[in-house]
């Protein structure tokens, strides 16, 4: 198979109707796209921090990965059979979002929002000021 010429590195076409998620994940202030390939994902940072990836389970389904807050992390795995402890991550503090099941667009969104908000929350004072002066 031909590899895409896109924001894509896989071999496929089947991440291109979650192209929105990239540019959800981008909004955020300062955040950093940046391929990773020895996990065939794309890794999103903030201060050179990782709160979030975009790749494909070993299941082959596409998933977002992202850091939260323990509890809620739990919350949203009670909620949404498709969020499950983080792939290949700590899974107290990572959690998997299967973007082919049945987690509304607009959760995703808001949990992105959350990962953003916590990841910017455990960046020293000095890191902290130096992002919102980057603007």
């Amino acid at each position: 198979m031909k590899k895409i010429e896109s924001e894509t590195p896989w071999e496929d076409k089947s991440m291109e109707e979650y192209e929105w998620v990239s540019v959800c994940l981008q909004r955020n202030a300062s955040t950093e796209k940046v391929f990773q390939p020895a996990w065939q994902a794309y890794k999103y940072l903030l201060g050179e921090k990782m709160y979030a990836y975009v790749g494909v389970h070993k299941n082959q389904r596409p998933i977002l990965t992202v850091k939260l807050e323990p509890m809620y992390s739990e919350t949203l795995r009670k909620q949404y059979g498709d969020i499950i402890p983080g792939y290949y991550m700590n899974k107290t503090h990572w959690s998997t979002i299967y973007l082919d099941g049945n987690v509304p667009h607009n959760i995703i969104e808001e949990i992105i929002g959350v990962a953003y908000s916590y990841a910017f929350s455990l960046l020293s004072k000095k890191a902290q000021e130096a992002l919102r002066e980057k603007g």
